[in-house]
């Protein structure tokens, strides 16, 4: 979706930071990444079922869901004792945005909005922390429990 006000260079140029901002981020960043937009996507789409804005809410309902399927693919269920949690919540959360979509409930976005705003804080924490730790070698995302 365009952003209002912006010309076609200025556009360009945001996707282009955006894009090498992407490239360019540590498995912990793009972890955090991911969450930051997700949680964007779900507080819009509650916004866009306020407003019975229902296109809206759909797709940004639809690209949270694959956000989630993102996540869920990515986990290293064996990798920590807490990963097939994580995992059961995310397929929980995945059904709930379906439902919130396919029903146009809020009150499910608005749980999934509950469930995973402490994650997304817990994981900017865990990347703070791997980010100011002393240098060392560091498999790819195998701090995190992601691949």
């Amino acid at each position: 979706m365009p952003t209002p006000g912006l010309s076609d260079a200025a556009r360009s140029q945001r996707a282009r930071y955006t894009r090498d901002a992407v490239l360019s981020a540590s498995p912990a960043r793009l972890l955090t990444m991911l969450y930051d937009r997700l949680l964007l996507d779900l507080n819009r789409a509650e916004s866009a079922q306020l407003a019975e804005d229902w296109a809206t809410a759909s797709n940004n309902l639809i690209h949270a869901q694959a956000i989630v399927s993102e996540l869920a693919s990515t986990l290293k269920v064996e990798a920590w004792n807490g990963g097939a949690g994580l995992f059961a919540l995310y397929t929980y959360v995945s059904n709930a945005l379906m439902g919130a979509n396919t029903l146009r409930d809020v009150r499910r976005t608005r749980e999934s909005i509950a469930l995973l705003e402490p994650l997304r804080q817990t994981w900017h924490e865990a990347a703070d922390l791997l980010a100011d730790a002393p240098s060392r070698t560091v498999v790819p995302g195998g701090d995190l429990g992601i691949g």
